[in-house]
């Protein structure tokens, strides 16, 4: 029995895996092919297989997101805290509450439940899924301004707390018949953001210790730290903090420090954090019958709808709206309240505790994240190109090999493969505009390596070798690449044609350029023309439309803009 239960749950997998193309095909989201496979193989499809191991699930559940939480935290940059960490814990709080309110509302004219039951739903279904939120943003290419990923990404990362504290009480409640001291409710909120905040710090900075200060094989290190992370949340939820906010802040604090190995630990767990995706949605898969869906697929569509269209945008608009978002933004940020594991897992704990209706509960926990996959998950990159919120992104190098030399710093040694429409015609090395602190280590030609001559042609097929640090891989990216962009997406076509510091004052331009800027004095520089016209923290791609000149954030340090592209409509011109 063991030896067939390995074979179907490998089986499982492999066949994950084949299918998972289709995402891109037809715009499903990858995480609904494992969940939908995970369903085939269940009681009611042709796998036939029956598990009902709640707690088994609920155990792998935790480690699996324990796992994608650490893995998101650690490609979380610092940087998107600037922008994204004051909208987003709003989000992930109040947003939270109003968001389990609205949906517990119409459950309980939905369904005709209790008051209790109808916002226990509420509760489970109200935070968004860092597993869901990540996979998509990462795995459709898709590039968003910075205020809006960092947004979603924090948000998605730290909204568990909330979710979890009320799901909790809500479970208390019932089981109690309706009685809750309010005065423990509130300090097990407090110890949940309290205790997973400040383990999820310490811990981030013991384990960087841990990994730097060890001397092992490399292929060590991300276990190590993966080992470590797990320990951290566990220990969290022993504490009675929340472990999925501790793991993330981990995950956070790592990947913004200089760590030894950094490339390969991420490269491990990418790796992993998808093998944990993998195993999640399909085991939450196995737990549904399909067919116990269908009598509440009626109520079950009016209650996701509602959270889509209404509630989510509710909150959003309730909750951003001091922060500067634009309308675009806060149409997508609404849109994308993308229900996924964390909702199921939540929906598990009604059944633990034997309520009257768990059942019911995590079947329309389920459904509800069904509808939020297909029907979110499938649009979101469609809609970020129609709202025009990405902006220009290089290329990724193909390897980064860390030098793990004291002498060298924090140099990696990076790959980059030469492709594209801009590398067909040959071009010498000598005319890459690369960015400081870097150096050409040769160029790999046909299985030969050639050293860095400036006079040396290359183009597609080409692979060069480049010393340089992590700060940089964005600006080398973009040097390097030549990758086939959307019309609107090409530097020129989305920064304009010319290119100026952010401290150039208005009055200089309009004598260069021959244009007039009546709405603003000629003494501003152009830096502070967005700190006029935009609300928040500029980030690049805002911008500021002065008659017929648009001013378009190029670069950005801190809170100010560094570099303005310059778009002028010529017809406006005089």
């Amino acid at each position: 029995m063991d030896a067939t239960l390995t074979l179907i749950g490998a089986l499982m997998l492999v066949i994950s895996i084949l299918l998972s193309p289709l995402s891109s095909r037809v715009g499903m989201p990858v995480l609904l092919i494992f969940l939908i496979v995970g369903m085939m193989m269940g009681e009611d499809g042709p796998g036939g297989l029956e598990f009902d191991n709640f707690e088994l699930a609920f155990a792998i559940a935790n480690l699996a997101l324990g796992v994608i939480l650490l893995d998101g935290g650690m490609r979380t940059r610092a940087e998107t805290f600037r922008v994204g960490l004051r909208p987003a814990l709003v989000l992930a709080t109040l947003g939270v509450f109003l968001t389990a309110a609205g949906a517990g509302l119409v459950a309980w004219w939905v369904f005709d439940l209790s008051w209790l039951t109808a916002l226990l739903i509420g509760a489970i279904i109200s935070s968004t899924d860092a597993a869901a939120v990540f996979s998509l943003l990462q795995g459709r290419g898709l590039h968003l301004n910075e205020r809006v990923s960092a947004t979603l990404e924090i948000e998605s990362g730290s909204n568990d707390p909330m979710a979890i504290f009320l799901t909790l009480m809500l479970v208390s409640m019932i089981s109690a018949g309706g009685v809750s001291e309010w005065g423990s409710a509130l300090w097990m909120l407090a110890k949940q953001f309290g205790i997973g905040g400040i383990v999820g710090v310490l811990g981030g900075y013991a384990i960087v210790q841990l990994a730097n200060r060890a001397r092992l094989m490399p292929s060590l290190y991300p276990l190590l730290v993966v080992a470590a992370g797990l320990a951290v949340f566990a220990g969290t939820n022993q504490l009675g903090g929340s472990g999925f906010l501790a793991i993330y802040l981990t995950g956070v604090i790592i990947g913004n420090q200089p760590v030894r190995m950094m490339p390969m630990i991420l490269q491990v767990h990418d790796g992993l954090a998808w093998l944990a995706q993998l195993c999640l949605f399909l085991i939450l898969g196995l737990l549904v019958t399909p067919s116990d869906l269908l009598p509440l697929a009626g109520g079950g569509l009016i209650l996701a709808f509602a959270l889509i269209f209404v509630i989510r945008p509710v909150a959003v608009l309730l909750t951003l709206w001091p922060f500067g978002f634009n309308r675009r933004e806060l149409g997508f940020i609404s849109w994308v309240g993308l229900r996924g594991a964390v909702p199921i897992v939540l929906a598990l704990f009604p059944v633990i505790a034997d309520l009257p209706s768990a059942e019911l509960i995590f079947h329309v926990a389920f459904f509800t994240v069904l509808v939020s996959l297909m029907v979110q998950g499938t649009t979101m990159a469609p809609l970020a190109r129609k709202l025009n919120l990405e902006v220009p992104a290089g290329e990724d190098p193909y390897r980064r090999l860390p030098l793990d030399v004291p002498a060298a710093g924090d140099h990696e040694l990076m790959l980059f493969p030469l492709r594209g429409e801009a590398w067909q015609s040959p071009k010498k090395l000598g005319q890459l505009r690369l960015p400081e602190n870097t150096a050409l280590a040769g160029v790999f030609r046909k299985r030969t390596c050639l050293p860095p001559n400036p006079d040396l042609d290359v183009s597609t097929g080409d692979v060069i070798a480049m010393f340089a640090t992590p700060a940089v891989v964005p600006e080398l990216g973009r040097a390097l690449s030549g990758r086939h962009t959307p019309g609107h997406l090409a530097e020129r076509a989305f920064f304009g044609d010319f290119v100026l510091n952010g401290d150039a004052l208005l009055g200089d331009v309009e004598q260069v350029y021959g244009i007039e800027f009546d709405e603003l004095p000629p003494e501003l520089s152009l830096a502070e023309s967005f700190a006029r016209r935009t609300k928040g923290h500029p980030v690049v791609g805002d911008k500021v439309v002065l008659g017929p000149v648009t001013l378009v954030a190029r670069a950005t340090e801190a809170d100010r803009v560094t570099k303005v592209g310059l778009k002028m409509d010529n017809r406006q011109l005089r």
